[in-house]
């Protein structure tokens, strides 16, 4: 099987303090229509922060294998190349990340309010991402202020 690999070098990844293996590019957000397009690269063989999604995702993997792992690490599921899935809110919660080589995704978040909690290792909310935060990390990103 031919790996054909994403060519990202020109993707402006940025970092989240205290997100390991995680790196963002927000495409858009509509705050009309309230969602927020973002590509999402997960450092291959690595899990990302236990969360879980407080809005419903749809998922598409562009480079890689999504790998979805259960609060205690144990894999739950792959999601190949090309998949696409459409996940709703749950309040179960999980860590995702890559397989062999980074995956890197495009998330599409639809919801106001908080859209993601962010969970220690006891499943403790230690955090939430909310609309108002992927909006100022966008201005960030892009360099405009207020």
């Amino acid at each position: 099987m031919n790996t054909y690999l994403f060519d990202d070098r020109r993707i402006d990844w940025q970092t989240l303090e205290g997100f390991e293996h995680l790196r963002y590019f927000i495409l858009n957000i509509d705050t009309d229509a309230n969602i927020v397009d973002v590509l999402f690269k997960f450092a291959a063989g690595q899990q990302i922060v236990l969360h879980r999604h407080k809005a419903p995702n749809h998922i598409f993997v562009i480079q890689g294998e999504h790998r979805i792992y259960h609060a205690d690490g144990t894999l739950k599921e792959i999601r190949p190349v090309g998949s696409y899935t459409v996940s709703p809110a749950s309040e179960v919660p999980h860590r995702e990340g890559g397989g062999d080589i980074d995956v890197i995704l495009l998330f599409s978040i639809r919801s106001t309010g908080v859209l993601y909690d962010i969970l220690d290792n006891d499943t403790n909310v230690i955090g939430s991402l909310a609309m108002s935060d992927f909006v100022a990390l966008h201005q960030a990103q892009s360099g405009q202020t207020g």
